[in-house]
């Protein structure tokens, strides 16, 4: 479960992850994602309150921060697939993550109940996205949707390099004028060509005496 808040003020883990390991008990784990050095060194808290925690890295981030990762906490790296690499089976994935560092067991920082409680209401209001998704963006409104846009004017995906959200969709807006305008002065072209013939036809006719 993504960016759920945790008990007693210790801030938002970015994902939480829960096993049953018999009746009533359960085991935790909680990874932070990191992508730069930055945001690695940020003063956000850590919420590393289960039972087992990760940093999640991108590889070269990893070999920059070995040294300052606790001991009891472990590491899952992303390596991204080598496009080129023959073996490389067909996946929607552009890559995996694999553990790097092996997180030690702790005891439980926070109640059991009440991090319960919050994985079920972090599950609920993903359900409730998840209505809203197949709504679209129609449950969205114009307003809503411009300000969001002009929020990621200067955001880009780190795991994708792509230019800035913004951007892109100038790009595509203008693509799409493009291919609107294109499609339009083929259909014109093509009027414009059965006119000409019709026109030609009725010269002929004309030149035939055979104009009604």
């Amino acid at each position: 479960m993504e960016e759920v808040t945790m008990p007693d003020n210790k801030g938002i883990v970015d994902t939480l992850a829960c096993q049953l390991l018999a009746p009533g008990q359960f085991e935790w784990r909680c990874y932070e994602l990191k992508v730069t050095k930055s945001d690695f060194h940020s003063s956000a808290q850590l919420s590393f309150v289960g039972h087992y925690n990760y940093f999640v890295l991108p590889l070269a981030l990893y070999e920059e921060v070995a040294a300052e990762i606790p001991a009891h906490v472990g590491v899952l790296v992303y390596r991204p697939y080598e496009k080129a690499d023959p073996t490389q089976v067909a996946t929607p994935y552009p890559g995996y993550l694999t553990i790097v560092k092996t997180a030690r067991q702790q005891e439980l920082q926070v109640p059991a109940d009440e991090l319960l409680d919050r994985f079920l209401h972090s599950l609920t209001r993903e359900v409730d996205k998840a209505k809203r998704m197949d709504q679209g963006l129609q449950g969205f409104g114009t307003d809503q949707l411009y300000r969001e846009l002009k929020r990621r004017a200067k955001l880009t995906d780190p795991l994708y390099p792509t230019p800035h959200y913004y951007n892109r969709f100038l790009q595509d807006l203008n693509q799409e004028a493009i291919t609107d305008l294109t499609d339009q002065a083929t259909a014109l072209k093509a009027d414009n060509a059965r006119l000409r013939r019709e026109a030609s036809y009725w010269r002929w006719r004309a030149g035939q005496g055979r104009l009604p």
